[in-house]
């Protein structure tokens, strides 16, 4: 497909927002938007994110196709309020990062959560009959206790996850993966100190983090426009977003309920406030 007004796009700075969890949804927009930045043939992409992390196949594939951009593309990210866990990994495939120095960013690690109710569910007299084709098959059940075997299974799991992670900050940043796994212990830290550890290349606003991105391909800071991509909305829902946004705490709390339901037995890069 050939793109009318080329020149337009390449005096330009192209725009990504990634926020909230890292899921399904999200990875879709991403991946269509890097797509665009792509054939408009951008000389750089700016990518905004404010995200406490997700899912951990959902953060590789948004961090392989930035990658994949890289390589035509100038890339710069910019961590928002919280970039967190899958936050930071996909921000380890920008070619230079910018933070806030009160952002909350670290929590480097992996987490796999499940819920028992094996007590609740005697207290109420309620109980499964399992036929299953093998062992582990209804590994991470609800109604019952791990074995000391499916907890080794899923810390072997857990394990290698986790050791992409270290690798992939550790090649990203050009560190030690022993350095790496100094502060990659699930704790949390400021932009400030992610500077300091060697994380983010430089503290300050997304304002900032554009002027740079125009910088490093030739472009006027002053002048150099940003072009974000966003998903597109059905009419009806952007003429209601001012409603939906009265309600922005319930609709946040729900949406993390939903997140957690969702991505409930699945390996998590997500920090947990």
């Amino acid at each position: 497909m050939v793109w009318p007004f080329k020149p337009k796009f390449r005096k330009q700075i192209a725009r990504i927002e990634i926020t909230g969890a890292i899921a399904g949804a999200t990875r879709t927009r991403v991946l269509e938007a890097l797509k665009t930045v792509e054939q408009k043939k951008f000389p750089a992409l700016l990518v905004r994110i404010d995200s406490p992390g997700g899912t951990v196949g959902d953060s590789q594939e948004i961090y392989s196709a930035l990658k994949r951009l890289g390589k035509k593309t100038k890339i710069v990210a910019s961590f928002g309020n919280i970039s967190a866990s899958g936050g930071v990994y996909i921000g380890m495939a920008a070619e230079h990062i910018m933070s806030n120095p009160g952002t909350i960013t670290g929590s480097i690690g992996v987490i796999l959560r499940a819920n028992n109710l094996e007590s609740l569910l005697q207290k109420v007299g309620v109980s499964f009959k399992v036929i299953k084709s093998g062992p582990y098959k209804d590994i991470l059940s609800f109604d019952r206790e791990l074995t000391e075997a499916e907890e080794n299974i899923l810390q072997q799991l857990i394990d290698v996850s986790y050791q992409q992670f270290v690798q992939t900050i550790a090649e990203a940043r050009s560190l030690a993966v022993e350095t790496v796994k100094s502060f990659a212990d699930g704790r949390i830290f400021t932009g400030e100190q992610a500077v300091e550890l060697g994380v983010v290349d430089r503290l300050g606003t997304e304002e900032d983090a554009r002027r740079w991105t125009a910088e490093l391909v030739g472009l006027d800071p002053e002048k150099t426009p940003c072009y974000t991509l966003e998903e597109r909305k059905p009419l009806l829902s952007r003429v209601l977003t001012g409603n939906r946004q009265t309600k922005s705490g319930i609709r946040a709390g729900i949406n993390w309920l939903e997140f957690e339901v969702s991505t409930s037995g699945l390996p998590l890069w997500l920090y947990r406030p």
